[in-house]
């Protein structure tokens, strides 16, 4: 299986809902590894890398995300894997 990446864009109530601590826990669950951060807009934007079918499934959960959050919608960006991370962190 290749590896990929991907840019997502995630809308909706998403922050102060645990969302981006949620998203460490569940990429990490996968074994996927990236980031994830609030943007200034009220969404919350993740980047993460791994064999593609944990990828997918990790971009899956974030179409609904925990119990607290309503997403409505993530843009999701197919984008060059890097390689460039050891584990998925909350950044600010």
């Amino acid at each position: 299986m290749d590896n990929i990446r991907l840019h997502l864009i995630i809308e909706g109530r998403v922050q102060g809902v645990f969302f981006r601590d949620s998203t460490r826990r569940q990429a990490q669950s996968l074994g996927v590894t990236g980031w994830v951060r609030n943007l200034r807009s009220g969404s919350v934007e993740a980047v993460a890398e791994g064999p593609e079918d944990r990828v997918r499934q990790f971009a899956d959960w974030c179409r609904r995300g925990p119990s607290a959050a309503r997403v409505d919608r993530v843009r999701e960006d197919r984008e060059t894997w890097t390689g460039e991370f050891d584990s998925f962190d909350v950044t600010f």
